[in-house]
């Protein structure tokens, strides 16, 4: 199925908080994604649940950031009561993120790729940088993955680079997306 082929389903696609009654789904989708080398859960998964939750809130407030850490808006990607994948939306950039990490992180579960999702999600947390004041997002892929590159490409990305990825990964493409 192609991306266009599948809009109308990923247009039901809503971005939200992460929700006490969320634990199963997140953890399965954490087991999931540690087969692609992709963290689904952000900020010490393994604490209990409601104290995660939490800490979601205070990480998106700013609230008690570890050194090098920065605010970040955490959101799952529902398509009718199935969470389908994940973003995390930095407010601003350290030098790590200026160089490898970006703006903007996301992922879709593998049971639900190629169906439009992953656009989607990346439009919506587009809007979520431009709310916290981010004019134009930096988003970085593995040179080597063209469906990531295609999907920043379809959002207006603009290649910037292909450089060098962090000590003991490959090149990176760097991508600058405005958010408007």
């Amino acid at each position: 199925m192609t991306e266009a082929a599948s809009a109308p389903t990923a247009g039901r696609l809503t971005l939200r908080p992460v929700r006490e009654d969320d634990e199963a789904v997140c953890r399965r989708a954490h087991e999931e994604l540690a087969a692609d080398a992709f963290e689904f859960l952000l900020e010490d998964p393994e604490q209990p649940w409601p104290a995660y939750v939490r800490r979601l809130d205070e990480v998106a407030r700013g609230v008690d950031l570890a050194p090098g850490r920065v605010a970040m808006t955490f959101r799952v990607a529902d398509v009718g009561g199935q969470v389908v994948g994940r973003t995390s939306v930095r407010h601003e950039l350290t030098e790590w993120l200026a160089r490898y990490g970006g703006h903007i992180g996301y992922g879709v579960r593998p049971a639900y790729r190629r169906r439009g999702y992953a656009t989607e999600i990346l439009r919506r947390s587009l809007a979520v940088a431009r709310g916290v004041g981010i004019r134009e997002a930096l988003l970085v892929c593995d040179n080597g993955n063209l469906g990531s590159a295609a999907v920043i490409e379809r959002c207006g990305g603009r290649l910037d680079a292909v450089a060098p990825g962090p000590e003991g990964h490959g090149p990176i493409r760097r991508y600058w997306v405005p958010t408007s």
